[in-house]
């Protein structure tokens, strides 16, 4: 089989603060895979015409950015790169809007519910 082929990426792409690393580490650790990442996609949908979806994954897949910032490993597909170039990943318990939220310069508007936005 063979190897994955990945990019190594770094902060300008993607950074991770404080609070969503610690979210990170332990979703991952629970899950058994303490050395997994997260995915990072842009997807068509929401209210404003983009979004964000995320999944805990083992590594990166062929021809992602993998990005380590604050302790944990990201990992971007290209096309969704161009999209999230810049912006920061952070974390929330607030009960209401609570979770992982992008902090993305490239948005030109978002949406009230804060889940999509257009670029």
């Amino acid at each position: 089989m063979d190897a994955v082929q990945y990019r190594i990426g770094n902060e300008k792409l993607i950074r991770v603060l404080d609070a969503a690393s610690r979210r990170l580490r332990s979703l991952l650790e629970k899950q058994g895979r303490p050395s997994g990442a997260l995915r990072v996609a842009v997807i068509g949908g929401g209210c404003s015409g983009l979004q964000y979806k995320m999944d805990l994954v083992d590594g990166p897949a062929h021809r992602d950015i993998l990005v380590e910032s604050n302790c944990v490993r990201v990992v971007v597909d290209p096309k969704s790169a161009l999209f999230v170039s810049g912006s920061e990943l952070d974390f929330s318990d607030d009960l209401q809007k609570g979770g992982f939220k992008v902090t993305n310069p490239n948005a030109v508007a978002h949406c009230s519910c804060g889940e999509s936005f257009s670029a």
